[in-house]
Protein backbone atom coordinates (compact mmCIF):
# COMPACT_ATOMS: atom_id res chain seq x y z
CA UNK A 1 0.00 0.00 0.00
CA UNK A 2 2.89 2.69 0.85
CA UNK A 3 4.81 2.06 -2.47
CA UNK A 4 1.60 2.31 -4.20
CA UNK A 5 1.08 5.64 -2.45
CA UNK A 6 4.90 7.14 -3.24
CA UNK A 7 4.25 6.43 -7.05
CA UNK A 8 1.14 8.38 -7.04
CA UNK A 9 2.86 11.40 -6.07
CA UNK A 10 5.04 13.64 -8.29
CA UNK A 11 7.29 15.92 -7.97
CA UNK A 12 4.57 19.10 -8.65
CA UNK A 13 1.82 17.68 -5.84
CA UNK A 14 1.25 20.19 -3.57
CA UNK A 15 2.72 18.18 0.12
CA UNK A 16 6.19 19.84 -1.72
CA UNK A 17 4.50 23.41 -2.17
CA UNK A 18 6.93 24.37 1.08
CA UNK A 19 10.09 24.02 -0.99
CA UNK A 20 9.23 23.60 -4.65
CA UNK A 21 10.36 26.11 -7.46
CA UNK A 22 7.79 28.45 -8.96
CA UNK A 23 5.40 26.58 -11.83
CA UNK A 24 4.50 28.42 -15.18
CA UNK A 25 1.01 29.75 -14.05
CA UNK A 26 3.14 31.63 -10.91
CA UNK A 27 5.48 33.26 -13.42
CA UNK A 28 3.46 36.04 -13.52
CA UNK A 29 2.75 36.87 -9.91
CA UNK A 30 6.39 36.05 -8.78
CA UNK A 31 7.92 38.66 -11.33
CA UNK A 32 5.15 41.35 -9.91
CA UNK A 33 6.57 41.09 -6.26
CA UNK A 34 10.10 41.78 -7.77
CA UNK A 35 9.10 44.58 -9.40
CA UNK A 36 6.72 45.71 -6.61
CA UNK A 37 10.01 45.47 -3.78
CA UNK A 38 11.32 49.11 -2.86
CA UNK A 39 14.79 47.55 -2.31
CA UNK A 40 14.69 46.09 -6.04
CA UNK A 41 13.47 49.77 -7.19
CA UNK A 42 15.93 51.50 -5.17
CA UNK A 43 18.64 49.37 -6.36
CA UNK A 44 17.66 50.10 -10.42
CA UNK A 45 17.39 53.82 -9.29
CA UNK A 46 20.76 53.79 -7.57
CA UNK A 47 22.66 52.19 -10.52
CA UNK A 48 20.82 54.07 -13.48
CA UNK A 49 20.64 57.88 -12.06
CA UNK A 50 23.55 58.12 -9.05
CA UNK A 51 23.10 61.85 -9.49
CA UNK A 52 19.53 62.50 -9.25
CA UNK A 53 18.31 58.97 -7.20
CA UNK A 54 18.57 60.50 -3.73
CA UNK A 55 16.69 63.67 -4.80
CA UNK A 56 14.12 62.61 -7.37
CA UNK A 57 13.92 58.50 -6.09
CA UNK A 58 9.98 59.48 -5.19
CA UNK A 59 9.58 60.55 -9.04
CA UNK A 60 11.09 58.09 -10.55
CA UNK A 61 10.10 55.08 -8.87
CA UNK A 62 6.50 54.81 -10.63
CA UNK A 63 8.03 55.28 -14.23
CA UNK A 64 10.73 52.90 -13.59
CA UNK A 65 7.65 50.42 -12.11
CA UNK A 66 5.67 51.23 -15.09
CA UNK A 67 8.44 50.44 -17.13
CA UNK A 68 9.41 46.63 -16.15
CA UNK A 69 5.78 46.26 -15.90
CA UNK A 70 5.67 46.15 -19.56
CA UNK A 71 8.78 44.34 -19.97
CA UNK A 72 7.77 41.35 -17.99
CA UNK A 73 4.29 40.86 -19.83
CA UNK A 74 6.25 38.70 -22.33
CA UNK A 75 7.79 36.28 -19.79
CA UNK A 76 5.02 33.75 -18.87
CA UNK A 77 7.05 30.60 -18.02
CA UNK A 78 10.40 29.70 -16.44
CA UNK A 79 11.72 28.76 -19.55
CA UNK A 80 10.94 32.47 -20.58
CA UNK A 81 13.06 33.51 -17.29
CA UNK A 82 15.35 31.57 -17.49
CA UNK A 83 16.54 32.71 -21.33
CA UNK A 84 16.91 36.16 -19.90
CA UNK A 85 19.33 34.46 -17.50
CA UNK A 86 21.09 32.61 -20.19
CA UNK A 87 21.48 36.18 -21.55
CA UNK A 88 22.97 37.97 -18.62
CA UNK A 89 25.21 35.24 -17.92
CA UNK A 90 26.83 35.61 -21.06
CA UNK A 91 27.41 39.23 -20.27
CA UNK A 92 28.45 37.86 -17.01
CA UNK A 93 31.00 35.94 -18.78
CA UNK A 94 32.50 38.39 -21.53
CA UNK A 95 32.49 40.98 -18.63
CA UNK A 96 34.11 39.02 -15.52
CA UNK A 97 35.93 35.96 -17.34
CA UNK A 98 38.93 35.17 -19.73
CA UNK A 99 37.20 32.42 -20.89
CA UNK A 100 35.09 29.32 -19.92
CA UNK A 101 36.20 26.05 -20.68
CA UNK A 102 33.15 23.14 -20.66
CA UNK A 103 34.26 19.49 -20.43
CA UNK A 104 31.49 16.65 -20.43
CA UNK A 105 28.31 18.06 -20.96
CA UNK A 106 27.51 17.45 -23.87
CA UNK A 107 27.87 13.60 -23.62
CA UNK A 108 24.84 13.06 -21.16
CA UNK A 109 21.41 11.95 -22.20
CA UNK A 110 18.68 15.21 -22.81
CA UNK A 111 16.14 12.61 -21.74
CA UNK A 112 17.90 11.51 -19.06
CA UNK A 113 17.65 13.48 -14.92
CA UNK A 114 21.04 13.54 -13.65
CA UNK A 115 21.65 14.54 -9.45
CA UNK A 116 24.86 16.83 -10.49
CA UNK A 117 27.20 16.73 -7.35
CA UNK A 118 29.56 19.67 -7.73
CA UNK A 119 32.52 21.27 -5.54
CA UNK A 120 31.17 24.43 -3.90
CA UNK A 121 32.75 27.97 -3.92
CA UNK A 122 30.38 30.49 -5.30
CA UNK A 123 26.64 30.68 -4.06
CA UNK A 124 25.06 31.54 -7.36
CA UNK A 125 27.58 30.81 -10.06
CA UNK A 126 28.14 27.20 -9.03
CA UNK A 127 24.68 26.15 -10.62
CA UNK A 128 24.56 29.06 -13.20
CA UNK A 129 27.71 27.81 -15.23
CA UNK A 130 25.69 24.14 -14.55
CA UNK A 131 22.94 25.71 -16.29
CA UNK A 132 24.91 27.63 -19.18
CA UNK A 133 26.69 24.18 -20.13
CA UNK A 134 23.22 22.55 -20.57
CA UNK A 135 22.07 25.42 -22.12
CA UNK A 136 24.49 25.75 -24.74
CA UNK A 137 24.46 21.47 -25.13
CA UNK A 138 20.78 21.93 -26.15
CA UNK A 139 20.16 20.16 -22.51
CA UNK A 140 17.18 21.16 -20.13
CA UNK A 141 18.55 23.21 -16.70
CA UNK A 142 18.48 22.09 -13.29
CA UNK A 143 16.67 22.48 -10.20
CA UNK A 144 18.81 24.11 -7.97
CA UNK A 145 19.36 23.18 -3.92
CA UNK A 146 19.59 26.39 -2.17
CA UNK A 147 19.39 26.83 1.88
CA UNK A 148 16.85 28.71 3.29
CA UNK A 149 19.49 31.13 4.16
CA UNK A 150 19.22 32.94 1.08
CA UNK A 151 15.82 33.83 1.33
CA UNK A 152 15.45 36.96 3.79
CA UNK A 153 14.66 39.16 1.18
CA UNK A 154 11.29 38.23 -0.39
CA UNK A 155 12.60 39.65 -4.05
CA UNK A 156 15.64 37.67 -3.72
CA UNK A 157 13.12 34.54 -2.85
CA UNK A 158 11.19 35.49 -5.97
CA UNK A 159 14.11 35.79 -8.40
CA UNK A 160 15.60 31.97 -6.85
CA UNK A 161 11.85 30.47 -7.10
CA UNK A 162 11.56 31.75 -10.94
CA UNK A 163 15.20 30.64 -11.73
CA UNK A 164 14.34 26.63 -10.97
CA UNK A 165 15.82 26.93 -6.86
CA UNK A 166 14.29 24.70 -4.03
CA UNK A 167 14.53 24.74 -0.45
CA UNK A 168 16.82 23.15 2.01
CA UNK A 169 15.54 24.15 5.48
CA UNK A 170 18.96 24.56 7.44
CA UNK A 171 17.12 26.47 9.95
CA UNK A 172 15.44 23.53 11.65
CA UNK A 173 17.12 22.29 14.39
CA UNK A 174 14.89 20.09 16.40
CA UNK A 175 16.02 16.66 15.58
CA UNK A 176 12.51 14.70 14.46
CA UNK A 177 11.66 17.82 12.40
CA UNK A 178 14.91 18.07 11.13
CA UNK A 179 14.73 14.40 10.01
CA UNK A 180 11.00 14.97 8.69
CA UNK A 181 12.53 17.93 6.81
CA UNK A 182 15.47 16.22 5.26
CA UNK A 183 13.06 13.00 4.59
CA UNK A 184 10.93 15.83 2.41
CA UNK A 185 14.02 17.23 0.70
CA UNK A 186 15.04 13.64 -0.43
CA UNK A 187 11.62 12.46 -1.81
CA UNK A 188 11.77 15.67 -3.90
CA UNK A 189 15.21 15.08 -5.10
CA UNK A 190 14.41 11.50 -5.99
CA UNK A 191 11.25 11.91 -7.87
CA UNK A 192 12.71 15.26 -9.56
CA UNK A 193 15.17 12.39 -11.50
CA UNK A 194 13.11 9.77 -11.45
CA UNK A 195 10.58 12.47 -14.01
CA UNK A 196 13.34 13.33 -15.52
CA UNK A 197 13.81 16.60 -14.35
CA UNK A 198 18.23 17.03 -13.20
CA UNK A 199 19.29 18.31 -9.96
CA UNK A 200 22.31 20.20 -8.83
CA UNK A 201 23.25 20.35 -4.86
CA UNK A 202 26.88 20.88 -3.77
CA UNK A 203 28.99 18.25 -2.10
CA UNK A 204 28.85 19.82 1.44
CA UNK A 205 26.84 22.73 3.44
CA UNK A 206 28.02 26.25 2.67
CA UNK A 207 31.21 26.89 0.26
CA UNK A 208 34.49 25.40 0.79
CA UNK A 209 36.48 28.60 1.94
CA UNK A 210 39.39 27.26 2.64
CA UNK A 211 39.94 26.16 -1.04
CA UNK A 212 39.59 22.23 1.11
CA UNK A 213 36.46 20.60 -1.56
CA UNK A 214 35.60 17.70 0.39
CA UNK A 215 32.46 15.68 -0.07
CA UNK A 216 30.39 15.92 3.38
CA UNK A 217 28.65 11.87 3.91
CA UNK A 218 25.98 13.78 5.54
CA UNK A 219 24.90 15.18 2.25
CA UNK A 220 24.81 11.66 0.45
CA UNK A 221 22.93 10.22 3.30
CA UNK A 222 19.94 12.92 3.52
CA UNK A 223 19.84 12.32 -0.47
CA UNK A 224 19.56 8.12 0.33
CA UNK A 225 16.33 8.72 2.64
CA UNK A 226 14.25 8.42 -0.28
CA UNK A 227 16.14 4.76 -0.68
CA UNK A 228 14.90 3.64 2.62
CA UNK A 229 11.31 4.44 1.59
CA UNK A 230 11.43 2.35 -1.47
CA UNK A 231 13.00 -0.07 0.28
CA UNK A 232 16.42 -0.05 -1.22
CA UNK A 233 19.63 0.12 -0.09
CA UNK A 234 22.14 2.94 -0.04
CA UNK A 235 24.16 1.61 -3.00
CA UNK A 236 21.40 0.16 -4.95
CA UNK A 237 19.07 3.80 -4.50
CA UNK A 238 22.17 6.03 -5.25
CA UNK A 239 23.27 3.93 -8.17
CA UNK A 240 19.87 4.67 -9.81
CA UNK A 241 20.31 8.83 -9.41
CA UNK A 242 22.35 8.93 -12.63
CA UNK A 243 24.56 10.97 -10.16
CA UNK A 244 27.43 13.31 -11.87
CA UNK A 245 30.23 14.57 -10.40
CA UNK A 246 31.22 17.87 -12.25
CA UNK A 247 34.42 19.92 -10.83
CA UNK A 248 34.35 24.09 -10.92
CA UNK A 249 37.61 25.64 -10.64
CA UNK A 250 37.88 29.68 -10.82
CA UNK A 251 41.29 30.68 -11.28
CA UNK A 252 39.80 34.39 -9.50
CA UNK A 253 37.49 34.00 -6.47
CA UNK A 254 35.93 37.57 -6.51
CA UNK A 255 35.05 36.37 -2.36
CA UNK A 256 38.59 35.35 -1.89
CA UNK A 257 39.22 38.51 0.88
CA UNK A 258 35.89 38.28 2.37
CA UNK A 259 36.53 34.36 2.99
CA UNK A 260 40.29 35.06 4.20
CA UNK A 261 38.08 37.86 6.99
CA UNK A 262 35.71 35.11 7.95
CA UNK A 263 38.09 32.15 8.40
CA UNK A 264 40.53 34.63 10.26
CA UNK A 265 38.32 36.16 12.40
CA UNK A 266 36.61 32.39 13.76
CA UNK A 267 40.65 31.85 14.42
CA UNK A 268 40.87 34.76 16.42
CA UNK A 269 37.48 34.87 18.16
CA UNK A 270 35.99 31.05 17.89
CA UNK A 271 33.22 32.62 15.94
CA UNK A 272 31.91 34.63 12.93
CA UNK A 273 28.68 36.53 12.95
CA UNK A 274 27.25 37.03 9.58
CA UNK A 275 25.44 40.53 8.50
CA UNK A 276 21.65 40.39 7.99
CA UNK A 277 22.14 40.27 4.05
CA UNK A 278 26.14 39.41 3.69
CA UNK A 279 25.39 36.52 1.77
CA UNK A 280 23.51 38.82 -1.27
CA UNK A 281 26.32 41.17 -0.99
CA UNK A 282 28.27 37.81 -1.21
CA UNK A 283 26.24 36.88 -4.34
CA UNK A 284 26.82 40.26 -6.30
CA UNK A 285 30.33 40.43 -5.37
CA UNK A 286 30.55 37.00 -7.03
CA UNK A 287 28.85 37.66 -10.29
CA UNK A 288 30.27 41.67 -10.82
CA UNK A 289 33.44 40.11 -9.73
CA UNK A 290 36.87 39.03 -12.02
CA UNK A 291 37.07 35.40 -12.38
CA UNK A 292 40.06 34.84 -14.70
CA UNK A 293 39.65 31.65 -16.49
CA UNK A 294 36.75 29.26 -15.21
CA UNK A 295 36.72 25.64 -16.13
CA UNK A 296 33.88 23.13 -15.51
CA UNK A 297 34.60 19.25 -16.23
CA UNK A 298 31.22 16.62 -15.82
CA UNK A 299 32.09 13.32 -15.36
CA UNK A 300 30.58 9.95 -16.31
CA UNK A 301 27.06 8.88 -14.30
CA UNK A 302 28.41 6.95 -11.30
CA UNK A 303 26.79 3.61 -11.42
CA UNK A 304 29.00 1.67 -8.30
CA UNK A 305 32.37 1.13 -6.81
CA UNK A 306 30.54 2.05 -3.23
CA UNK A 307 28.97 0.36 -0.72
CA UNK A 308 28.09 3.62 1.91
CA UNK A 309 28.73 7.32 1.75
CA UNK A 310 32.30 7.63 2.87
CA UNK A 311 33.57 5.14 -0.56
CA UNK A 312 30.82 7.20 -2.60
CA UNK A 313 32.15 10.50 -0.85
CA UNK A 314 35.56 9.16 -1.85
CA UNK A 315 34.67 8.44 -5.74
CA UNK A 316 33.52 12.27 -6.07
CA UNK A 317 36.61 13.62 -3.67
CA UNK A 318 38.83 11.75 -6.21
CA UNK A 319 37.00 13.26 -9.38
CA UNK A 320 36.52 16.79 -8.47
CA UNK A 321 40.40 17.03 -7.05
CA UNK A 322 41.98 15.49 -10.53
CA UNK A 323 39.77 17.45 -12.39
CA UNK A 324 40.68 20.83 -10.73
CA UNK A 325 42.28 23.03 -13.41
CA UNK A 326 45.68 24.07 -12.21
CA UNK A 327 45.47 27.69 -12.79
CA UNK A 328 48.61 29.82 -12.23
CA UNK A 329 47.33 31.41 -9.63
CA UNK A 330 47.03 27.48 -7.55
CA UNK A 331 50.54 27.18 -8.74
CA UNK A 332 51.59 29.94 -7.38
CA UNK A 333 50.14 29.68 -4.06
CA UNK A 334 51.29 26.16 -3.73
CA UNK A 335 55.04 27.07 -4.56
CA UNK A 336 55.34 25.55 -8.01
CA UNK A 337 55.63 28.11 -10.56
CA UNK A 338 58.79 27.16 -12.34
CA UNK A 339 56.57 26.98 -15.62
CA UNK A 340 54.30 30.09 -14.59
CA UNK A 341 55.02 33.47 -16.57
CA UNK A 342 56.49 36.83 -15.50
CA UNK A 343 53.26 38.02 -16.49
CA UNK A 344 51.00 35.94 -14.33
CA UNK A 345 53.27 35.68 -11.28
CA UNK A 346 52.89 39.66 -11.88
CA UNK A 347 49.32 39.29 -12.11
CA UNK A 348 48.67 37.56 -9.05
CA UNK A 349 51.27 39.75 -6.69
CA UNK A 350 49.77 42.79 -7.77
CA UNK A 351 45.76 40.99 -6.81
CA UNK A 352 47.36 40.06 -3.48
CA UNK A 353 49.55 43.35 -2.82
CA UNK A 354 45.13 44.82 -2.32
CA UNK A 355 45.02 42.86 0.41
CA UNK A 356 46.00 43.13 4.28
CA UNK A 357 49.43 41.66 5.08
CA UNK A 358 47.94 39.65 7.88
CA UNK A 359 45.45 38.19 5.20
CA UNK A 360 47.24 37.77 1.95
CA UNK A 361 48.97 33.91 3.53
CA UNK A 362 45.43 33.08 4.51
CA UNK A 363 44.49 33.88 0.57
CA UNK A 364 47.28 31.69 -0.69
CA UNK A 365 46.40 28.74 1.13
CA UNK A 366 43.07 28.89 -0.18
CA UNK A 367 44.48 28.68 -3.76
CA UNK A 368 46.80 26.49 -3.08
CA UNK A 369 44.42 23.73 -1.42
CA UNK A 370 43.05 22.36 -4.79
CA UNK A 371 47.02 21.47 -5.79
CA UNK A 372 47.58 19.54 -2.82
CA UNK A 373 44.36 17.68 -2.82
CA UNK A 374 45.49 16.94 -6.72
CA UNK A 375 48.73 15.70 -5.41
CA UNK A 376 46.75 13.05 -3.02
Amino acid sequence: MEQTELKLITSNDSIFDDIRPCNDNEVQAELNKIISDDLVLNSILKFQYPVLYKRFSFILKPFVKLYLKQKIKKILTVKDFQKLVATFMEKVIKSTTDGVELVGFDKLDKNKGYLFISNHRDISLDPAFIDIALYMSGRDTVRIAIGDNLLRIPAATSLMRLNKSFIVKRSVEAPREKLKALSHLSHYIGLSIEEGESVWIAQREGRAKDGNDKTEDAVLKMISLYGRQKKQDFKEYMSSLNIVPVSITYEYDPNDLAKARELNEKELTGEYRKDEFEDIDTITRGIRGYKGHVKLVAGDPITGGFENAEELAAILDKFIWSNYEMYPTALISAGCDDKVSSDDKNKFNEHLSKYPQELQDRVKAMYAAPYYNKDK
